[in-house]
Parts: C-alpha cells; sequence; structure tokens
C-alpha cells in the first residue's frame, strides 16, 4: 500500500512536471515571439525618427537662425536672437488701428493681422495673415538697420479665395 501511494505520488508529481516544462516551453516561445515583435517596432520607430528628423532639417534650410551667413550681417549689432526680434518688431505692425499696413487687402470679416512669420534670411519674410475667415500669405523684405530699426517693405502677395 505504501508502495502504491508513493508510486502514484510519483506519477503525479511526474504529470505536473511534464506540464511545467511544457507550459514553461511554450511560455518561452511565447516571450520569444513577443520580444522579436517588439524589437522590430522599435527598429521602425528609429527609422521614422531618423525620417522625422531629416524632415526637420530639411523645413530648418530656410531659415535664418540656420544661416550663419545670413546671421553674420547682425554679428555688429549685438542682437541675442535676431529672429525673434525681427518677428516681435513685424508683429508691432499689426497693433495700429485697421488692417496691417503691409497687407495690401481690406479685411472683409475683421481686419487683417499677420499670424506666422517664417524669416528666411537676412533680406526676406514670409507671413501669413488673416481677418478670422479669410488668408493669405505675403513675401516681405526687410532691412535690420545699425539702430536697431527695421523697414519692411512688401515684395508679393496673395489671398486664398474660398470655393464654397
Amino acid at each position: 500500500m505504501k508502495n502504491k501511494l508513493f508510486l502514484y505520488l510519483f506519477i503525479f508529481a511526474s504529470l505536473i512536471a511534464l506540464y511545467l516544462f511544457v507550459s514553461g516551453g511554450s511560455m518561452v516561445d511565447a516571450k520569444e515571439k513577443r520580444i522579436v515583435g517588439l524589437e522590430n517596432k522599435v527598429i521602425q520607430l528609429q527609422d521614422s525618427v531618423q525620417v522625422t528628423e531629416l524632415k526637420a532639417l530639411e523645413m530648418q534650410y530656410f531659415s535664418l537662425e540656420n544661416n550663419d551667413d545670413a546671421l553674420a550681417y547682425y554679428d555688429h549689432l549685438n542682437i541675442k536672437d535676431a529672429t525673434r526680434y525681427i518677428s516681435d518688431k513685424l508683429l508691432e505692425t499689426n497693433e495700429t488701428k485697421g488692417n496691417n499696413p503691409l497687407i495690401p487687402y481690406e479685411g472683409m470679416e475683421n481686419d487683417f493681422k499677420i499670424n506666422k512669420i517664417k524669416i528666411l534670411n537676412h533680406k526676406w519674410i514670409i507671413a501669413d495673415f488673416s481677418d478670422g475667415k479669410y488668408w493669405g500669405e505675403v513675401l516681405i523684405k526687410y532691412e535690420l538697420k545699425d539702430d536697431l530699426g527695421v523697414d519692411f517693405s512688401l515684395v508679393d502677395n496673395l489671398l486664398y479665395t474660398r470655393s464654397n
């Protein structure tokens, strides 16, 4: 009787050990598949980050802050951030009553004001303007003088039309 009990316990323990061995192996396989899947996702994310970084660098190509030759024009003025200074001066033109003087259109809903500014180099700015409903873009030539005054002159413009 004692021998049969030990035999049954041995068989039961063997079955539990076999179950644990098989399920442990399948767990390892599942974990390995998950690790491989996550590694592939990491590789894809790294690739997309590289693509995004390249696009960002490409978008910054026409930018005053990344153009050392254009920034050299302002070395003698001791301006800490020329892009910010010029942008602020351009936004000050919005403070006039009525439409911005650099925008050659009369606002239809409200006054046209400059919203977004991209300083391309030491001579040109492209800016977006809107009256809340209608919008357009202007190409502006500017000159930063030694007395830190800025002269703006309109080069070209466009107003987008709605087709509803």
